[in-house]
């Protein structure tokens, strides 16, 4: 019997590595937290009977995680411990007596309440008033700096007022956020680039900051809320209330629905409130944060290696209802993704009713032998996007025949194909009207074209009626023609012309992005254009060349080289370099200084992010390949470097150490 609880717990602790693993440093989670905290609890379990068998590296005896490797590391001054969960109020009342039990009194103990946001964990340190540096949590001990990009979030403050400040360091905690809104809308995109949705808020907000390119992560809607201080030099507070209110003072972005409350019973009253109230909230709110309010009490009370003693976060049930499916209908996306989706008998959840649930592929509904008809429970994902979880029809229920998605398109009845190891069923039908109004609003939207005054509306007209078939065909309009459009009157029409006019100057890889490359987006489009600074170059350049770029790799390649293999594509630019567009990156007087000269990066180096080096090198003309090859120029080595140097040494490959780099690129 111990031989087998042993493998168990073996057993546990690869799973557990696991999930840790795709949370933490893929930022695509494999379960639901509370399905976590239960296979952690079991561990736990067995740990307690058998302490004997407890390894250093059990995921209980550390906070959790790993900092990513494309960013440098950072040491926490004081770890950064995680919260240990409740999902009911029992075992958050067993957490008030522990507290009560080792403060010695049952009153008198003051917490202070606040919501528990769904984001990134963060750190922020400021010296002499500057912001230094931005962290993740990371394992609790050390994180990730990730200063570039928290500095393109406008509500952190770049610099706070300490003149009249005791303290002269401070490192504050936060977390970083989506609202449900942009997070909806993030996804929506995605989908139609045919990037997979990201699985809850918490994703989104990590995904969008841990980006190299600190320009897409500013194009994000991120925000934050700050609700501690992880490390002062000087500590002039005796409450977290006080420095709740100090952090407001010094123009950090608090969250208002904070609460101090003077008794427990205060506490439980707050959960019942929150249970329906979060819903309304503009932000995604898991549960509540009630922690101790008193630092000496704090420090009587400590922390266990992973948990402090003095706080617990409260998570509510993700709420479920059951409803009907009425009808499953499949709707085109812009690249002609085919998506299912259920018809449902409305049903309240959640704060809103809900008619629609995404089924996001036929695998899905096979997977869960979803049918119209079924009785089904929904929750949604990240108390945002509606889904269904699981069929429960009632006993002797009678099912209709098994979904089958359709073989033509919904909407131009073409046929559709489902490529080998695609999850999803697409039509290949450009002209198709469904695809192209989609298009049409991507080609327009700010990171792409960005021509204001072409909504869905006016794009509903021109295409319905036949005026638009392309993305050329937008710069042949004339006032004339837009001017009895519904939404438009002469002086909304004369600024879509302008609008259409400046967005000629948009450059090549905005221009890239517009055009709605399956894989290719606002990144990959800026890569490629910098590398090859002329459309014309890009139209004829071979996969193999495309491919050994960094950050592309084959499966963008092979997407870009399949569009530009199609003529009606080639013929599109043709079009719109004959309207105008500007299709090549403009000339400056040092962007040949490396013109020809091919680059590897490998390590990391102090004074530069690898992908400043990258972009300082595209704009002296340089190109940036992923591997080492008798092509290769320079190599730019910095602390650590990988293989690839060995790899350069070998082929005597010109090796440069970071000042070497830096005397070339700038001199």
């Amino acid at each position: 019997m111990h031989e087998k609880d042993k493998k168990k717990m073996e057993k546990l602790k690869d799973e557990i590595r696991r999930h840790d693993f795709l949370y933490y440093v893929e930022d695509r989670p494999g379960i639901s937290d509370r399905d976590y905290d239960r296979l952690m609890q079991d561990l736990k379990d067995l740990e307690g009977k058998y302490p004997q068998w407890v390894t250093p590296d059990s995921p209980t005896q550390r906070v959790g995680g790993k900092a990513s490797e494309n960013f440098r590391g950072v040491a926490h001054k004081v770890p950064m411990l995680s919260l240990d969960n409740t999902y009911n109020l029992e075992e958050l009342k067993e957490f008030h007596n522990r507290v009560a039990k080792n403060l010695g009194r049952e009153d008198r103990i003051e917490y202070v309440v606040e919501l528990k946001f769904d984001g990134l964990a963060v750190t922020l340190t400021y010296e002499n008033g500057s912001l230094v540096q931005g962290a993740t949590r990371g394992d609790g001990k050390e994180g990730e700096d990730i200063t570039v990009g928290l500095k393109t979030i406008r509500s952190i403050p770049l610099s706070i007022p300490m003149e009249q400040e005791p303290f002269k360091i401070i490192e504050v905690r936060g977390e970083v956020f989506m609202n449900r809104e942009a997070f909806a809308r993030l996804n929506e995109t995605r989908e139609a680039e045919g990037e997979p949705p990201f699985a809850n808020p918490r994703n989104a907000a990590a995904g969008s900051i841990r980006l190299l390119d600190p320009a897409i992560t500013a194009s994000r809607p991120l925000d934050i809320f700050v609700y501690n201080i992880g490390y002062m030099d000087v500590i002039p507070f005796k409450t977290h209330w006080e420095a709740l209110k100090k952090l407001q003072s010094l123009g950090f972005k608090t969250n208002k629905e904070r609460k101090l409350c003077k008794s427990f019973d205060e506490t439980l009253a707050l959960i019942e409130r929150w249970k329906t109230e979060k819903n309304k909230l503009p932000y995604y709110v898991d549960g509540l944060v009630i922690k101790v309010n008193s630092f000496k009490d704090r420090l009587k009370l400590g922390a266990t290696n992973k948990h402090p003693r003095w706080a617990a976060a409260f998570k509510y049930e993700a709420e479920q209802t059951s409803t009907r499916i009425l009808d499953i209908k499949c709707q085109v996306g812009r690249t002609g993704s085919i998506t299912p989706v259920a018809v449902l008998e409305p049903v309240f959840l959640s704060g809103s009713t809900v008619s629609r649930a995404t089924l996001h592929n036929e695998d899905e509904i096979r997977n869960k032998d979803i049918r119209v008809g079924d009785t089904v429970i929904v929750q949604k994902a990240g108390e945002i996007i509606p889904q269904v979880v699981k069929v429960e029809n009632p006993a002797g229920t009678r099912r209709r025949k098994t979904f089958r998605m359709p073989d033509r398109c919904p909407v131009c009845a073409s046929p559709l194909s489902r490529p080998e190891g695609d999850a999803v069923w697409r039509c290949d039908n450009s002209a198709c009207p469904a695809q192209l109004k989609e298009r049409l609003l991507h080609f327009a939207s700010r990171n792409a074209m960005d021509i204001d005054h072409l909504g869905s509306a006016v794009i509903e007209q021109l295409v319905e009626g036949g005026r638009v078939k392309t993305f050329a065909d937008l710069y042949t309009l004339t006032l004339e023609e837009l001017v009895p459009l519904e939404r438009l009157a002469e002086k909304s029409a004369q600024n879509l012309i302008d609008a259409l006019e400046a967005s000629k100057k948009a450059g090549p890889a905005r221009l890239l992005h517009a055009l709605g490359i399956r894989h290719v987006g606002q990144r990959a489009a800026m890569v490629l254009a910098q590398t090859f600074r002329t459309l014309d170059k890009l139209q004829v350049t071979r996969f193999e060349e495309l491919e050994s770029v960094m950050e592309i790799g084959p499966t963008i390649a092979e997407s870009f080289r399949e569009f530009m293999d199609k003529k009606e594509n080639r013929n599109e630019l043709d079009r719109l370099k004959q309207l105008g567009l500007l299709v090549e990156l403009e000339k400056t007087e040092t962007s040949t200084v490396l013109e020809g000269k091919q680059f590897v990066l490998t390590g990391t180096l102090e004074s530069l992010t690898r992908d400043q080096a990258r972009e300082k090198i595209v704009a002296l003309g340089g190109r940036i390949t992923s591997s080492v090859s008798k092509k290769t120029d320079y190599v730019v080595a910095g602390a650590d470097p990988g293989s690839k140097l060995d790899k350069a040494k070998k082929l005597e490959v010109k090796i440069l150490r970071e000042a070497e780099f830096k005397g070339l690129i700038e001199g």
